[in-house]
């Protein structure tokens, strides 16, 4: 696998792009070029984030609006993440980068508190595309630790470490002078501080109830109004938390030694009941022993049927190395579910928004580190919610990703229906409750791949197809089969290059263990009794070398198939095993690092196994890892290639067409000096893992996958920014002698300029910077195809040598447009074959004129450079240096509406275009000043405008640099706040209401207001206004419906203004019917007296 080395990396992170300063130089003697005219300019481009798909890395909080039904996630790196119906998600984040403690919704008003460990509390406004801060308390003498926003209240309860609560108006954002003091609210005769505060909450039927939890184990009822404490309830172990019956006199709370204990408001002196729900009850009526703690429990009431209490934690302490587990305590049934991973939280979802109305709890909401999973309460065995969401991207870790837009309209349909029927049995049939928001207008069809196949529509992600490479193998049992795989340090199957062509659906992966598969698209299932197998031996003998030839294991050029000295075809039967193929000496030999499924393999609907190639091992030495990978549909070939040199396969024959070293692709004309090397010694495991051009570094400079992956995932996007060399700097390049494959490109194209029909050819670039050529002859028809060999040649010299790595490769016509890949179009390969016969779909090229004989352009990128050449004459038109200091990790030929270019990303992080054919500098941004090795491997480009990478292990980033797409990003983003009517209050009945036994309401703005309680302390805490405002809504408008953006924000001014003046107004009328009030008091008090009395 190639790999980077990090020195390397390092070296380029804290270089500067130096590309603005070299500028694009045009040869001499080819000004015919000049005759393009360029549309691509410099105001095409801008850069800047658009959405942000996956499952949020280590989540810590959740919240739930059960009106608007939005989803709301917060994250140990300061991350919020909000999600409504499949499509509507949006990320924004806290600049501290502090860890989200906690979440609560203003249910129904568009706004969301979020609270972070560094003691801040914040308020979003979720009334705008972009969600942003309105306003921000930060608390400077007492951390907080637990918060809670009544229903249809604007006053916020803020509990301390210090075990006091503090209340903040939610529309100000500013303290009342309002303070539950821990010592007030405990007993006088308590010498022990309570603890922090872990919960807080309102009785649902009477609002002037506050019960505040303390960690040591006391819960007090608090009068908000006498400003005392009604009743104080004391247990031996801690709480972690509580939760009210809707009626408002009782209340269960969940303690540290597993146990649930239920109260009577009125009864404090002892619990009315106290369960172990998972503890082993003693027959001799002792105490359960005791269990892990219960970290959370809700009590949720139906009007039909008994009441749900669902709790996670408290399973017994000998149920060691168990998965964590959420309970489900219905009437007499407990249900345990088992949860892949640790639950961080859960919410459960009711009917009703009011808490002292029957709950009617529908679905729980549980929050995993790695899992998001919503469960059906109302089914019987409590099946799950199918997710829409792309959360899974991360289910084995990503290795590499490609990125392809604008793939034909039939693949997305075709990848839907097989990917449906993937594994979607057991679910709830219920629509997904989490539903709010609506979708944005965008238009923009993305198709994306990645060992997971995905559909991106405009800023959507779904989750197309997903292929398992790992079926084609037998599982390494024993220590014997487990040796052949020690090459690499992790999965053996693990993806590390994948090649796909849309058009025929033929799909290429290769993967640690220097094996390549060829994957077909059929709609029929089949079973394969024997799987195709085609081992390959590429061989360097390094020590051996002095002359230009690599000492390859074919000694030269391959023409037909049959000349081919080791490469064999074998079924999985007589497969090799490791103790029956070893040299004389008891090195091992012929022995792939897999061992191929000897079992019949079924196989479904969708991508199925054409051909399998593995590499060998090679008198004791285990195969190369494989650097560079292409398919072509059109030829039916596929190239590979590694440290030992590249091989060309044909997948409909399953025969090898060549095998060659990298040296003997140069033939006489090798370019280098090779100087012989000393035998290594010793293979380190991760050497497979490294860069191939990188061979000869320390141990402890190379630098290890940190991901592995044996899952082919199909998103409607595809990219391999996780296989190229892109790690090799000019100094690397002129220390290390060894020379890799870096990259192919199938094309069609004109060898001399006395020839007027192109010829299919593969163009091959090395990691020194050399571009070659190999002409291939393919029969014309099907049926010759089938039958006649594909004929092999070298065109015997370096077409352009670039410094640095080639990264890509790229034909440009007459007029400058890009050329596409040659394709074959897709069809049946399970039909019958009189079906299945179709026209083989070539590019025409068009023939030289008189005037000017080059009629194609060969665009070649490396790692410091990009060269434009005039073919056939092979005259370089256009160069131009890149980066001096760093170095190219990525680069693609790209089409935006207005032309094409080269995008580039660097190690130092810069965002460079160009142009083409003239390679003028367009763009250059320092986008990532601080890249990470896994954006290094996953960054991506794509057409229209596109780009991804990994951000996180479980996230991906998309990214524009289309000025067209910035100014419409508005438009296309989707609206999290919808306008909804709230549910009405429910009904408190006749005689509740004729006795006064319904619901129990308090004025808070009498209670906590600045007239009753007083200012705050300056000190407690700071206020600070943020940018989500007005202003920061006048500076997200922009573009096309700016316009309207701005009018919208007009009217809401203008609103604003007239909501303020109307407070002015009323607050004038107050002030004239006070000093009304006051005048007649006085009138009243000196009416009567004489004036001598005054």
């Amino acid at each position: 696998m190639k790999k980077f080395n990090i020195r390397k990396v390092l070296d380029g992170l804290t270089a500067a792009s130096s590309s603005s300063s070299a500028a694009a130089s045009p040869q001499s003697g080819n000004r015919e070029n000049d005759m393009i005219q360029e549309t691509l300019q410099s105001e095409h481009f801008q850069l800047c984030k658009t959405v942000r798909h996956g499952f949020p890395n280590q989540p810590s909080s959740m919240a739930f609006d059960p009106v608007q039904k939005i989803l709301a996630i917060g994250t140990q790196s300061g991350a919020l993440r909000l999600f409504g119906r499949a499509g509507v998600e949006c990320y924004c984040r806290h600049e501290s980068g502090s860890a989200v403690i906690q979440l609560e919704f203003l249910v129904n008003e568009g706004a969301l508190v979020s609270a972070l460990a560094d003691d801040s509390i914040h308020l979003w406004n979720l009334r705008q595309k972009l969600p942003a801060i309105l306003h921000s308390l930060k608390f400077n003498r007492e951390r907080i630790t637990f918060c809670h926003l009544p229903f249809q209240s604007k006053w916020l309860y803020v509990g301390t470490e210090r075990g006091n609560i503090h209340i903040v108006n939610v529309e100000s954002f500013t303290l009342s002078g309002y303070v539950i003091m821990w010592n007030k609210a405990i007993e006088l005769s308590s010498k022990t501080h309570p603890g922090p505060v872990v919960h807080i909450s309102d009785n649902p039927m009477d609002e002037g109830k506050l019960l505040i939890g303390f960690e040591c184990g006391i819960v007090v009822l608090w009068d908000l109004k006498s400003k005392k404490a009604d009743y104080r309830y004391n247990y031996d172990e801690a709480i972690h938390s509580v939760a009210w019956h809707h009626e408002g006199k009782q209340f269960v709370c969940s303690h540290s030694d597993g146990t649930l204990t239920t109260w009577n408001i009125r009864a404090p002196a002892k619990p009315a009941q106290i369960i172990t729900p998972h503890g082993k009850q003693p027959k001799d009526g002792k105490k359960p022993e005791p269990c892990k703690p219960i970290l959370k429990v809700e009590y949720k009431t139906t009007r039909a049927g008994d009441p749900f209490m669902i709790l996670c934690g408290g399973l017994s302490y000998d149920t060691v190395g168990r998965r964590a587990c959420l309970t489900v305590m219905h009437g007499k049934s407990t249900a345990v579910l088992e949860m892949d991973y640790p639950i961080v939280d859960f919410l459960t979802l009711c009917e009703t928004p009011y808490p002292n109305d029957f709950q009617e709890p529908y679905a729980v909401v549980v929050l995993l580190e790695k899992d998001l999973v919503v469960i059906d309460l109302a089914q019987i065995g409590y099946p799950i919610f199918e997710n829409p969401y792309p959360l899974s991207i991360h289910e084995s870790p990503v290795t590499c990703c490609e990125y392809f837009a604008d793939c034909p309209a039939e693949v997305i349909p075709a990848l839907y229906s097989v990917g449906s029927r993937q594994n979607r049995q057991g679910f709830s049939k219920k629509e997904w409750p989490i539903s709010g928001g609506n979708w944005g207008q965008g238009t923009l069809t993305i198709s994306r791949i990645h060992a997971l196949f995905a559909e991106a529509f405009s800023l959507m992600l779904q989750v197309l197809y997903k292929l398992k490479t790992a079926k084609v193998f037998e599982k390494p049992r024993g220590k014997e089969e487990k040796s052949s795989t020690e090459i690499v340090d992790e999965d053996p199957f693990a993806i590390q290059i994948l090649s796909w062509c849309p058009e025929s659906r033929v799909l290429c992966v290769a993967g640690v263990s220097a094996h390549v598969i060829v994957y077909r698209f059929s709609k029929q299932e089949v079973t394969t009794e024997v799987v195709q197998l085609l081992e390959v031996r590429m061989q360097c003998e390094l020590n051996e070398v002095e002359s230009p030839e690599c000492g390859g294991e074919q000694a030269s050029a391959v023409s037909t198939p049959g000349t081919s000295s080791s490469p064999q075809t074998s079924l999985p039967q007589s497969h090799p095993s490791t103790s029956s193929n070893n040299s004389s000496d008891g090195l091992r030999d012929n022995v792939p690092c897999l061992k191929v499924r000897s079992s019949p393999l079924k196989q479904s609907a969708g991508y199925q196994v054409e051909l399998l190639i593995q590499l060998v091992w090679v008198s004791g030495e285990p195969p190369q890892p494989i650097t560079s990978l292409a398919v072509n549909s059109a030829y039916g070939l596929v190239a590979f290639g590694n440290g030992n040199g590249l091989a060309v396969v044909d997948y409909l024959q399953k025969t090898l067409l060549l095998n060659v070293s990298t040296a003997e692709l140069y033939g006489s004309t090798d370019p280098h000096h090779r100087q012989p090397h000393s035998p290594r010694k010793t293979r380190q495991p991760s050497a497979g893992l490294c860069d191939g051009n990188d061979a000869s570094a320390a141990p402890e400079e190379r630098c290890k996958s940190p991901t592995s992956g044996k899952d082919v995932l199909i998103l409607s996007a595809l990219d391999n920014s996780f296989s190229r060399s892109r790690s090799s700097s000019v100094t690397s390049i002129d220390r290390e002698s060894r020379e890799v494959i870096s990259s192919f490109y199938f094309c069609d194209w004109l060898l001399k300029k006395s020839e007027t029909v192109a010829v299919p050819s593969l163009w091959v670039g090395t990691s020194l910077g050399s571009m070659l050529a190999i002409a291939l002859t393919v029969p014309s028809t099907p049926e010759q195809r089938m039958q006649q060999p594909v004929g092999v040649s070298f065109c015997g010299k370096t077409l352009v040598r670039l410094k640095g790595g080639i990264l890509r490769m790229a034909q440009l016509d007459a007029s400058g447009t890009l050329l596409p890949h040659v394709y074959e179009s897709w069809y049946e390969p399970n039909a019958p074959e009189e079906e299945r016969e179709q026209p083989r779909r070539r590019r025409p090229t068009s023939p030289p004129s008189q005037e000017n004989p080059d009629c194609q352009y060969a665009v070649v990128c490396s790692e410091k450079q990009a060269k434009v050449v005039a073919l056939p004459s092979q005259n370089c038109v256009y160069e131009h240096n890149i980066t001096e200091t760093s170095f190219v990790l990525r680069a693609d030929m790209v089409t935006l509406t207005a032309g094409v270019g080269i995008a580039c990303f660097c190690a130092n992080g810069h965002i460079m275009t160009l142009s083409l054919p003239s390679l003028r500098p367009l763009l250059d941004v320092n986008y990532l000043p601080l890249t990470d090795m896994r954006i290094a491997r996953t960054f991506c480009f794509s057409n229209q405008g596109q780009a991804l990478y990994l951000t996180s292990p479980t996230e991906i980033q998309r990214i524009t640099y289309s000025q067209e797409t910035c100014d419409n990003l508005q438009e296309m983003l989707g609206e999290l706040f919808t306008p909804v009517e709230t549910p009405e209050a429910p009904n408190r009945g006749f005689f509740k209401g004729l006795f006064g036994g319904g619901a129990q309401s308090l004025d808070r703005e009498d209670l906590f207001g600045e007239v009753t309680a007083g200012k705050a302390s300056r000190s407690l805490a700071q206020h600070i206004p943020g940018p989500g405002g007005m202003e920061g809504m006048k500076g997200a408008a922009s573009g096309v419906v700016g316009e309207l953006a701005r009018a919208r924000i007009a009217l809401d001014e203008r609103g604003q203004k007239l909501g303020e003046l109307e407070e002015r107004t009323a607050g004038m009328m107050a002030s004239a019917d006070s000093f009304s009030k006051h005048a007649h008091d006085i009138m009243l008090k000196y009416k009567d007296k004489k004036w001598y009395q005054l």
